[in-house]
């Protein structure tokens, strides 16, 4: 039987000649990444553990990008932590303030990770770098620190499913509303423990941007990963840009997969998670007068280049609806400045936005718009769990930006016009 994808990739990482769903194996890892609050959790590990060196200090990341700058004393020592780590052992890339950004659109624009990877992460949304054709899986602080240290991580072969994308996106759709309507399909443990594999002739119009999306919100159906086949616009991506030479391995023509679900690009619609499961999702346009309070445009599943230039199109020459509260953050310092240069920032402004140095900030409750008792919020962020983003009778509806640019306006949510 044939491998699909993933389990090629894993199978060249374990250094054997094939591997098969449930399979124990032992892999050889391309990057080790942690962040300002899971880092210093792996770095007391580590130590106690015994370990005195880490395995190679040019595949291991360390992102400061949670709660930096730092929003109170503890954040500072989580960072200080962090730097001393890095700086002790000679971290190549090590990214603080200045130079940080979103770590999951960090790492992927920065090229620090490419295809045929594999890679963990201490954090769940490391899923994100399949788009680039890599095995790329969240994990504990703990499986951190043994990575740091050995540069090796145990995994069990997941099974596959196979989306079949057919067709391309309307002009007000993005690859946002694709994973949530896919979400909304299967259910947040539809792909448990299961690889999310993203085939058909319908991938060749999706940007980059889509595919990181698509890839970033893999865990929120469950999912060990997902990841897309490595076709032209991932080659042009990753040139001149990714540090190590790209390995492309494609799914034998009789990989075996779970199921096969077909997916029509072309019948997409704007679509919004309503609180409190990224599943419950639903078109934007079924959901009546829902007023909000705030809206994000930013995080590692939409701060994007494409994602800031949607929210362009949209707020230019427009004011925010009186009493909502907009907040736009630029997901890397790179991506910052070229939407400082395109002018951007001065319409978000004039608009009634405010724009941040990139940050996770609010998505997680962290700082940056955390929300009061009863308030609501659309946000291009991944999660709409209780208390979420603020307190617990607060409400988090997901969308993509256009949907939340258009809410903005509006005041309440808002199916956005073809732009």
């Amino acid at each position: 039987m044939g491998m699909t994808m993933t389990q090629k990739i894993l199978a060249a990482h374990a250094g054997l000649p094939a591997v098969a769903a449930g399979q124990l194996i032992q892999a050889q890892l391309d990057m080790v990444l942690g962040n300002d609050i899971t880092t210093p959790v792996a770095i007391n590990e580590f130590k106690k553990a015994g370990f005195t060196e880490v395995f190679n200090k040019d595949k291991i990341a360390i992102v400061l990008d949670h709660f930096v700058p730092n929003k109170d004393i503890k954040a500072a020592e989580q960072s200080k932590q962090c730097r001393e780590f890095a700086c002790s052992h000679c971290v190549s890339h090590f990214y603080d303030v200045g130079k940080m950004g979103i770590e999951h659109a960090l790492l992927p624009e920065q090229g620090v990770v490419t295809a045929g990877d594999c890679i963990i992460g201490a954090d769940s949304h490391t899923c994100t770098y399949g788009a680039l054709g890599a095995f790329s899986t969240g994990v504990g602080s703990t499986d951190m620190a043994a990575g740091m240290a050995t540069g090796t991580a145990w995994f069990k072969v997941p099974s596959a499913i196979r989306f079949d994308l057919k067709g391309t996106l309307p002009a007000n759709c993005s690859g946002k509303d694709v994973i949530l309507t896919i979400i909304g399909m299967i259910g947040v443990d539809g792909a448990l423990y299961k690889s999310m594999e993203f085939t058909g002739e319908g991938v060749a119009s999706l940007s980059m941007d889509d595919r990181l999306c698509i890839c970033n919100m893999a865990i929120e159906a469950g999912a060990k990963n997902g990841i897309f086949p490595v076709d032209e616009k991932t080659k042009a991506y990753m040139a001149g840009r990714c540090q190590r030479e790209p390995r492309i391995f494609q799914a034998d023509p009789d990989a075996e997969y779970e199921k096969t679900i077909t997916v029509d690009l072309s019948a997409m619609v704007p679509t919004v998670a309503c609180p409190h499961l990224p599943e419950n999702a639903k078109p934007a346009s079924a959901l009546g007068h829902i007023p909000i309070d705030q809206v994000v445009i930013g995080s590692c599943t939409n701060g994007r280049m494409e994602d800031m230039e949607a929210a362009y199109k949209v707020l230019r020459g427009h004011e925010i609806a009186p009493g909502v509260r907009c907040i736009i953050i630029p997901a890397t310092m790179q991506i910052y400045r070229e939407c400082v240069e395109r002018g951007y920032v001065t319409a978000f402004i004039d608009a009634g936005a405010v724009v941040s140095t990139p940050t996770c900030g609010p998505c997680l409750g962290g700082y940056m718009g955390i929300l009061a008792a009863g308030e609501k919020c659309i946000a291009t962020t991944n999660r709409n769990f209780v208390g979420r983003m603020g307190h617990v009778s607060s409400e988090v509806y997901l969308a993509s930006p256009l949907t939340a640019a258009a809410s903005a306006l509006t005041g309440y949510i808002t199916a956005p016009k073809e732009v």
